[in-house]
């Protein structure tokens, strides 16, 4: 492949080639739709999986950089001391890039959103509406881990919520209007409260000034490299330079705590971080298994990935003064989620709490602040990402065959469905974190990482991995164990289109158990950077 060819932007835009395709497409060819969004699915995998084989794992910093001009905004120069100014304006770039800490979250989009087209089999009306939102959400979903610019990450975050709201109001279950009202409003809030913080981040340290023959000329660009460049600098420097005084915008201590509470709040309620959980509750029991599929495997890194990015690197000392409450606010979400796991009969509100449960042990690999926790908290992105994908494809199958996911209504299905049934308690190894499965690696090192720090707290949290054991026990036992209900129809085992993309989630759970290293290595350079940057900041005081 041409080493100057856009890979990020095709991987990014190939799904909306898809949509053209569909909407000259005539609506009655069911089939047909499927085919072509399935396919379309496949090349953005293709060629992530090859951006994958090319990344060099010992650069720092970021590869395959596409940068355009994009927007450019002019500003009016009435404020005293600004009129000497050739020119005064908002820059916005088309910046795309990944490095350790994007690339394997690109990589997982790709995979868990062909497993969720081919899962889409059970969607039964609108196809061809249904796949258009379906790959618009897609491109949404890799642009949010590619942009380097605040401004086009918004663009696309703000993507992925339009498509995700008509999935689950439309193809959901009953009460699906209502979990999609709740997803809006609560993503809404956490955007709105997100574009605020940006648009402080961009009025003072996207702050930039070049000085020419003819005078000084003043941007503010939204490009993560020049904010992150500029926090870490004396904000005055760039101002004094030029006639003018200071800077009127200089962003005080206080206001960086203030921004980084911003994003944790609106990167947490993405997560989610209890309180801001409730919304997730809905959306895993209402939408379909194939979008909940994409919503826990994906959307819900998302929001890790965002306060990683820009929380955490933007504010280090922020953030390493605040790694007690990120170590509570963990234990907190798994020991929560764990019991409430533990008592509910309804299957999909068993993995919606275990997915709270899962996204604590994030919050501890971050809190732990060293090299072995923020490798544990990407390892449990990507692991939960695919574990609980593959669970909810096992529960769009259930349900497509026993019409219920109640655990006191089912059991027995191994007699019926052994293949689904073996497929299942695979799942559920590995959600408990069996060794030799992907779930034991992330769990694993984000508790060693936290024990170096908080040793207490790794203590109680390591309560909740025995809750989960008991809780996943408990449900997947009694499903596929157990004489059979009367009750349940006679039913075959899995079909081929299903049966694909169990076996390919379950070969990648797998590996990533036994071969660490085909994700550690590319995150490796990432993490170290990251170690040290976020310490000799803080040591230094910001």
């Amino acid at each position: 492949m041409p080493d100057n060819m856009p890979i990020l932007s095709l991987i990014a835009f190939t799904p909306l080639i898809g949509v053209l395709i569909l909407l000259f497409m005539p609506k009655t060819q069911g089939q047909w739709i499927k085919a072509t969004a399935i396919v379309v699915t496949l090349i953005p995998l293709i060629l992530s999986g090859w951006l994958y084989a090319q990344f060099n794992s010992n650069l720092e910093g970021m590869q395959f950089k596409e940068e355009v001009p994009w927007i450019l905004v002019p500003l009016n120069k009435e404020v005293q001391g600004l009129s000497q100014l050739t020119s005064f304006f908002f820059e916005f770039k088309y910046v795309m890039a990944v490095d350790g800490l994007s690339l394997p979250l690109v990589f997982l989009t790709a995979l868990v959103a062909t497993m969720a087209a081919l899962a889409s089999v059970y969607i039964k009306k609108r196809w061809k509406s249904y796949f258009i939102w379906f790959l618009l959400l897609e491109t949404g979903m890799f642009g949010v881990f590619m942009a380097q610019d605040l401004f086009l990450f918004f663009v696309f975050f703000e993507i992925t919520l339009i498509p995700m709201f008509f999935l689950i109001g439309i193809w959901g279950y009953m009460d699906r209007e209502k979990a999609a009202n709740k997803f809006l409003i609560y993503n809404g809030i956490g955007s709105a409260i997100m574009l605020i913080a940006f648009l402080i981040l961009v009025a003072t340290a996207g702050f930039g000034q070049t000085a020419g023959g003819n005078g000084v000329s003043i941007h503010y660009s939204g490009d993560l490299n020049v904010i992150t460049e500029h926090l870490f600098q004396n904000a005055d420097s760039y101002v004094k330079q030029g006639d003018l005084e200071g800077n009127p915008f200089f962003l005080s201590e206080t206001m960086k705590w203030t921004l980084f509470i911003m994003l944790l709040v609106a990167f947490g309620i993405k997560l989610p971080i209890f309180p801001f959980h409730t919304w997730m509750l809905k959306v895993h029991t209402e939408a379909p298994p194939s979008i909940v599929m994409i919503h826990s495997g994906i959307l819900l890194k998302m929001g890790a990935y965002g306060f990683i990015r820009f929380g955490v690197m933007l504010f280090p000392q922020q953030a390493v003064q605040w790694a007690t409450v990120l170590a509570v606010l963990g234990v907190i979400n798994i020991l929560y989620g764990a019991v409430l796991a533990f008592v509910q009969k309804e299957f999909r509100l068993v993995l919606a709490y275990s997915s709270i449960s899962h996204m604590g042990i994030v919050l501890l690999g971050i809190a732990a602040f060293n090299t072995v926790g923020i490798q544990g908290a990407v390892f449990q992105l990507v692991s939960h990402g695919l574990i609980s994908a593959l669970m909810f494809l096992l529960v769009g199958s259930i349900y497509e065959r026993t019409q219920s996911t109640q655990i006191d209504e089912l059991g027995g299905l191994a007699k019926s469905v052994p293949f689904i049934s073996g497929i299942l308690l695979v799942a559920g190894m590995a959600s408990l974190g069996l060794p030799g499965l992907s779930g034991f690696i992330s769990e694993f090192l984000s508790f060693l990482g936290l024990f170096e720090t908080h040793k207490i707290l790794t203590a109680i949290g390591a309560l909740g991995i025995i809750l989960t054991a008991v809780y996943v026990l408990r449900g997947v036992l009694a499903i596929t164990f157990g004489p059979q209900k009367p009750s349940l129809p006679e039913m075959r085992d899995a079909r081929l289109i299903e049966a694909i993309p169990m076996i390919v989630l379950v070969a990648f759970i797998v590996v990533l158990g036994i071969y660490p290293a085909i994700l550690s290595e590319p995150l490796q350079q990432t993490v170290n950077s990251f170690d040290q940057f976020i310490h000799s900041v803080a040591k230094m005081g910001g």
